[in-house]
């Protein structure tokens, strides 16, 4: 999913609970997950979890080639309807890890917020690999750090949340190469921590995510310009497919 336009559970009660960390409530930060990945997609580029469009459709501007997928068949019907009629764009349905239809390779793999829900998560890397070009990249956004790990993450089925170090691992098991990886959103990981951990909130209230996103998010941005945060609520990493 491409963090606040889908599902990722089947589950109808869990879908919302996700989407409240980057929908309307959020725009700065959807605004700062396109900023981070941009400066590494090239001209052909395939989501997983592309969710109901939204992330993906911001790159259209500057790709040859996208490719939209997701596992849940209702957002592959909505995102057959978003891009009908277009012929540099194709839909896919498959869920990970499993041998990807994609004749022809990309040179960007982008997948917010999936691998945390995939046990394989390595040969999940290794299947994205088999259709990226050699020295292309997969881009991963992922929740980061164990100890936020609370009621949110189990009822939207986060499989684990991730440190530098074990998504390094994960990175090298399947045979690519990391070429940035480093925790992001700080302050936001604070919050997290006071929010879920300490205070107990089972989900997002839409309310607070909105206060969070007009003061935490411009605040975190600032400070990550000046300094790489030693923790974050995020964990972001560009991997190379090795030529």
């Amino acid at each position: 999913m491409s963090g606040y336009d889908r599902v990722v559970q089947p589950a109808a009660g869990d879908e919302a609970l996700e989407n409240h960390l980057g929908g309307d409530e959020a725009k700065n930060y959807r605004q700062y997950e396109f900023d981070m990945v941009a400066p590494h997609v090239g001209r052909s580029m395939l989501e997983i979890g592309s969710g109901l469009g939204h992330f993906a459709e911001q790159f259209l501007p500057r790709l040859d080639r996208l490719v939209v997928s997701d596992f849940d068949p209702y957002c592959v019907e909505q995102l057959g309807k978003r891009f009908e009629g277009r012929d540099d764009i194709s839909v896919l349905q498959f869920g990970l890890p499993t041998e990807i239809p994609l004749n022809d390779p990309v040179d960007t793999v982008v997948m917010m917020n999936v691998l945390e829900h995939i046990e394989e998560d390595v040969e999940a890397l290794r299947s994205l690999a088999k259709v990226t070009a050699p020295g292309g990249r997969i881009i991963i956004w992922v929740p980061g750090y164990m100890q936020l790990y609370g009621d949110f993450d189990r009822k939207v089925g986060h499989v684990q949340r991730y440190t530098p170090k074990t998504l390094a691992a994960t990175v090298a098991g399947a045979g690519l190469e990391a070429e940035v990886l480093k925790p992001i959103n700080f302050l936001g990981g604070i919050a997290w921590w006071a929010a879920v951990r300490r205070g107990g909130v089972g989900y997002p209230d839409p309310r607070l995510v909105k206060i969070y996103d007009r003061t935490v998010v411009p605040a975190t941005r600032f400070i990550e310009r000046l300094i790489r945060p030693p923790f974050g609520q995020t964990v972001f990493c560009v991997a190379r497919v090795p030529q």
